[in-house]
């Protein structure tokens, strides 16, 4: 039983990714690693914020589409303890050989990783209402 080798087969392939040699470290790392444990912890990511939004009242539901959007950003930027909860999520799906690339830019990649997790739950924004979940 290895770890690593469990974690990476456990990933989904994105095909529509593309490589290149002018790529950075850090987007290559985010086309590699971030976005395949992103997508495989989608549901994971959609409950936890039902579960957020419903710790703060269900606000979230009474908004506008448009605030619904920041409020995702919001809670993702400003909420450090739902930040780092999300952060773990990913990081916990990492190698060590991704681990310790990570803890080398771990602020850029932190932000690569947010971004992506942001984008993710907007997307998926229409199921976090009660009439569809």
């Amino acid at each position: 039983m290895n770890r690593s080798t469990d974690l990476l087969e456990c990933r989904p392939q994105i095909s529509s990714m593309t490589f290149s040699d002018s790529m950075s470290k850090d987007e290559r790392f985010q086309n590699t690693t971030l976005r395949p444990i992103i997508k495989l912890q989608n549901d994971l990511f959609v409950e936890v914020f039902k579960n957020y939004v419903s710790k703060h009242k269900n606000v979230f539901f009474d908004l506008p589409i448009e605030k619904q959007v920041d409020y995702i950003e919001n809670a993702i930027q400003k909420d450090m303890k739902f930040r780092n909860s999300l952060k773990g999520m990913v990081i916990g799906q990492f190698t060590v050989e991704e681990y310790q690339f990570y803890i080398t830019n771990s602020s850029a990649l932190n932000k690569r990783m947010m971004h992506i997790v942001k984008e993710r739950l907007i997307s998926n924004i229409q199921v976090f209402h009660p009439i569809f979940a």
